[in-house]
């Protein structure tokens, strides 16, 4: 039976709040999957090669490394609604810049700064959902990523949308950055006030909490362990979702033999999973316990990609992305969430810490895998998704296993 049955339902207030942050993971999503479709103009505009484009891209995740350590200050000191809510507005003003820049360098610069904000909004936007969540006294943050997904899978439709339609990169993107600022500014007034960790004493969850009065534990020994043992549940996360968005494609084509419309169902598979997963994540967690939840979901991602890899063909290559991507669906939340309740660390600090670690993981696994399938197969490389899976599974028991 849900933990949950027995509480309260929600205020009003609350229930605004939830929506409040919700939209903040949509305009976050959406904010940047929106430039994403248009990369192929920005080449030809530029004059660009692949090598040259691929190293502006990559000024976004290093940025987002760089900047990302400064999230919990920023939270702490301006609090997670400001910092999220004006932190969308500035990303998406950042994102103007794109279509004025006239050489890569410039475009590199950036995309740094929009990485950086994107690296801070995206600590904020958690610690406030998780502020949210422990008022709820249940769970509610697999649901905020799968909003997140939806975001995306909106931001790249638009952006599509606007290439097929040949509206220019500045148009194009004056619009999303209009829209969706005004839905981030919209959402603001309705998230929570006051101290950040005041739903820590007031929420019905059982999350272990300390008395009034007492002493703070210190930050030991044990609890680096824990979160560096998060900081790595995290970049399973990471190398998962990756190995369908940078490799799903290519190992279609060079494995499978398959069509360039085919192929692209690699990643749409696995992420429509990921968001299905994210949606209804919620309910199994509330009724199993999130460690039990990520184990099995481990396991099941192991096991669809194993089968994937030693009987390669169409149906078992999607089953195995689709069960890859459900698998590890509420893995990214629940490392956050244990970490937002390590002890002896002051708010934001450990989900800074392992947001910090899984933007390692999107930077660290693509030529991880490239490199192992350079030296043997594709097939073999892949098989580091077998093993983030098994290794996810054997993790698991640091997560706390309620709300």
């Amino acid at each position: 039976m849900s933990s949950s049955a027995t509480l309260p339902a929600p205020s009003r207030q609350l229930r605004l709040a939830r929506i409040a942050v919700a939209a903040l993971f949509l305009t976050n999503g959406a904010v940047f999957f929106n430039v994403v479709p248009r990369y192929p103009q920005i080449k030809a505009d530029l004059g660009l090669s692949n090598a040259l484009l691929g190293t502006a891209i990559a000024a976004f995740p290093t940025g987002a490394l760089l900047a990302g350590l400064l999230a919990g200050a920023a939270v702490r000191r301006f609090g997670s609604a400001r910092v999220a809510s004006f932190g969308i507005v500035l990303t998406a003003i950042a994102t103007l810049a794109v279509p004025l820049a006239p050489n890569w360098p410039t475009l590199a610069a950036v995309l740094f700064v929009v990485g950086a904000l994107d690296a801070i909004v995206d600590v904020a936007q958690n610690a406030h959902g998780l502020r949210v969540q422990r008022a709820y006294g249940r769970s509610i943050v697999n649901s905020l990523h799968g909003v997140w997904s939806i975001g995306a899978v909106l931001g790249g439709l638009m952006g599509s949308a606007a290439a097929g339609l040949h509206l220019s990169l500045g148009v194009h993107l004056l619009i999303s950055a209009t829209v969706f600022s005004a839905v981030a500014l919209i959402a603001y007034p309705f998230l929570l006030s006051g101290p950040e960790d005041a739903e820590r004493s007031t929420s019905a969850s059982p999350v272990r909490r300390e008395a009034p009065g007492t002493r703070r534990r210190p930050f030991g020994h044990a609890a680096l362990g824990m979160i560096a043992a998060l900081g790595v549940l995290a970049a399973c996360g990471a190398l998962v979702e990756d190995a369908g968005s940078s490799w799903g494609a290519l190992f279609f084509t060079d494995e499978l033999h398959t069509g360039a419309a085919t192929a692209g169902l690699a990643v749409v598979t696995l992420q429509v999973a990921m968001t299905i997963g994210r949606l209804t994540g919620d309910r199994a967690v509330d009724r199993f316990g999130q460690r039990t939840v990520v184990r099995a979901g481990g396991l099941i991602a192991a096991a669809g990609m194993g089968l994937a890899l030693a009987v390669p063909s169409l149906p078992t290559a999607l089953a195995g992305f689709a069960l890859a991507g459900v698998g590890t669906a509420t893995l990214v939340p629940a490392a956050m969430h244990t970490a937002d309740e390590l002890p002896g660390l002051t708010p934001g600090t450990g989900l800074t810490i392992v947001s910090w670690l899984l933007r390692g993981g999107f930077l660290l696994s693509p030529p991880l895998v490239g490199l192992i399938a350079d030296l043997t197969s594709l097939r073999i490389g892949l098989l580091t998704v077998v093993l983030a899976g098994l290794l996810t599974a054997a993790l698991s028991r640091t997560l706390l296993n309620h709300t």
